[in-house]
């Protein structure tokens, strides 16, 4: 009996792992301006400027990718609330996602969501420069103020 409960457990929680690494398709919506200051689940306060969303089951901090279906526009969110509570929806977005993706004018929009593993920030190349060379004296002349010290002879 117990053999098959943990065999049971095992294995839908494996199934339920698989099924999170996976990409999932569905209507996004987003937090209007004036949630700005809120609480999030996470206990961030949510600004509309933020790059985040909530999702139901996927971990706080988790990094996703998000593109719009019909017009190919991809950002990068991050998980900090949970939701959304509507049937249908797959992810809210704060306010400044939606505007990048171009969605605020539809209010909800056909996307595909997956998780990001690797972020890629690109940096500008800086042109080589040579470590600056210094000259130090080592003779110095000796000052009124400057006594030597003794060996104690």
């Amino acid at each position: 009996m117990y053999r098959k409960l943990i065999i049971l457990t095992t294995s839908l929680l494996l199934g339920f792992t698989a099924l999170q690494a996976q990409t999932q398709r569905g209507k996004a919506s987003f937090y209007s301006k004036k949630a700005t200051g809120a609480r999030t689940a996470n206990g961030e306060k949510l600004h509309h400027d933020s790059m985040t969303c909530a999702h139901r089951t996927l971990p706080f901090g988790t990094l996703l990718k998000v593109k719009v279906l019909s017009t190919g526009r991809e950002i990068i969110v991050r998980v900090n609330d949970r939701g959304p509570f509507v049937r249908g929806r797959i992810i809210d977005l704060s306010w400044g996602a939606a505007r990048d993706l171009g969605i605020l004018a539809q209010g909800i929009a056909e996307v595909e969501v997956t998780p990001a593993e690797l972020v890629h920030v690109p940096l500008r190349e800086l042109p080589a420069t040579e470590v600056p060379r210094f000259e130090i004296e080592l003779d110095q002349p000796e000052l009124p103020w400057h006594f030597p010290i003794s060996d104690g002879r």
